[in-house]
């Protein structure tokens, strides 16, 4: 068993710091969001700790950019191989410090092992290009190329939602790129993050390259994003953290993932009973709590009917409770606060033309699966990212009105369209004011090879192993003069 595993249940969690655990002067209870039982102790940061971190990574820098990618990309294949070995540990450290149900967990880990495998891939493949200088009267005698250099230390902030893929979607194209990381991980998920950095020492990453520092945001997320040592700031939460972080960071590059009401449009002449699982994989997996998870969707009225029966019907289905137990689909919200809040929203659709048609209430705690019909736009529930098992169904006449009511949104992450009608489908790639338009599925289909990121306040930059090592690495031009 572990290390972890044996701390969650009774020891504390220390600082990586160079390679190193180390203790801190204060530390806090973690819970878990199921049970309440307390499942670690978790050390509180400060300030000083953190810069000893930033510290640890900068002075770091030149052994990790001048290791062969060869080098980086066996450090990597060797973590794939033990994340492996240790993958139901895995599993259940993200459901116990989540609550994500183990069916979820269990596949998040394997989504993980993919992501740092198709980063060791990507290690051997970051290349420049030939540029054609005698195209232009100036360049006549000359060559010029460019290379691709490692930007330097990484900053990496990442949510609860997917503890150990956002990690690896942050760390994976670091180290392939060849940067050194100061990670923090969300408060509620530190273990997912502990764990990786031991696998990752175990893989023979040299000392300071990946460090993760624990903490409260304000104090160990704000050190990271205004020390001038840090050259990019990658971030995954809320909008209103993201902006705080892009107004702090100055001339440092960010990549900023901020969440979304993601929206799926359905044409008539839909077989319902083709796509009703997908659609509830989509809204009510890990209790909604996705950044692409599906929120709104807009039913063409000839087949909305039996979408809402159908959809309402398989929804009352999914088993609710423990999230170790293998059969269960929908678990509890994060926090207390967090189901407080949805609670709220919903009881805010009882005074307006919308219907609960299913859901809507607490069962041992836990939110129901919660459909709502014909809600307003401006309803919170509509218009915010509800983070719950909350989803809005209303009706359309057509595909030119549902992708209006879709774009209608300070959100544009990812969208999905059903549809048989190969005119609408190019006319919705075309008109959806997103980061990604999904054909003939719904809005929360992602592989961790496909570039991801949105428009709006759902961010800037673009995710997945290629296109976060392009974030990564910096541009330089060479140029020979031969004459």
């Amino acid at each position: 068993m572990s290390k972890i595993v044996n701390q969650v249940k009774s020891t504390k969690q220390f600082l990586m710091i160079n390679g190193e655990r180390v203790e801190t002067s204060k530390y806090a209870p973690l819970y878990s969001p199921y049970s309440g039982e307390e499942i670690a102790q978790v050390a509180m940061a400060d300030k000083g700790l953190t810069k000893q971190a930033i510290d640890a990574a900068y002075n770091a820098r030149g052994v990790i950019a001048k290791m062969p990618a060869y080098k980086r990309a066996e450090i990597l294949e060797n973590v794939v191989a033990l994340l492996k070995e240790k993958s139901a540990e895995a599993a259940e450290i993200i459901s116990r410090e989540s609550a994500k149900p183990i069916m979820f967990a269990k596949a998040e880990v394997e989504r993980t092992i993919e992501t740092y495998k198709f980063s060791a891939e990507e290690a051997k493949r970051i290349h420049g290009e030939m540029i054609p200088f005698d195209a232009a009267a100036g360049g006549v005698g000359r060559i010029g190329y460019t290379l691709r250099e490692p930007i330097g230390v990484i900053g990496a902030i990442t949510p609860f939602n997917f503890p150990m893929n956002l990690v690896a979607h942050k760390v994976g194209p670091a180290i392939a790129a060849g940067n050194t990381i100061v990670l923090k991980p969300a408060s509620q998920t530190p273990l997912s993050a502990l764990f990786i950095a031991e696998i990752f020492e175990e893989a023979g990453l040299p000392a300071g390259v990946l460090n993760v520092v624990t903490g409260p945001g304000g104090t160990v997320g704000e050190a990271i994003v205004e020390d001038n040592r840090i050259s990019m700031v990658t971030f995954t939460g809320s909008p209103s953290v993201g902006i705080g972080i892009r107004n702090k960071a100055g001339l440092k590059k960010t990549t900023l993932e901020l969440g979304s009401n993601s929206a799926l449009i359905i044409d008539k002449e839909i077989d319902i009973d083709q796509i009703i699982e997908r659609c509830i994989m989509g809204a009510f997996s890990n209790q909604g709590q996705v950044c692409i998870s599906l929120q709104r969707v807009y039913v063409h009225e000839d087949v909305y009917e039996e979408f809402v029966t159908k959809f309402k019907g398989n929804a009352k289905k999914l088993k609710i409770g423990d999230p170790l137990d293998p059969d269960t689909y929908i678990s509890a919200l994060i926090s207390k606060g967090e189901t407080e809040r949805v609670l709220n929203w919903i009881e805010e659709t009882k005074n307006s033309k919308a219907t609960i048609q299913a859901g809507g209430k607490l069962q041992d705690g836990i939110l129901e699966p919660t459909i709502i019909t014909d809600a307003g736009r401006s309803l919170k529930v509509s218009c915010q990212e509800a983070f719950a098992p909350v989803v809005i169904v209303n009706k359309v006449s057509s595909v030119k009105e549902a992708i209006k009511q879709v774009n209608d949104s300070r959100f544009g992450l990812q969208a999905g369209i059903y549809t048989n009608n190969v005119k609408n489908a190019l006319y919705a790639s075309r008109e959806l004011h997103v980061g990604g338009v999904i054909i003939n599925d719904v809005p929360t289909y992602r592989v961790d090879q496909m570039p991801y990121g949105g428009v709006k306040e759902s961010g800037t930059g673009r995710e997945g192993i290629k296109y976060a090592v392009e974030e990564m690495t910096e541009m330089k031009l060479v140029v020979w003069n031969q004459s």
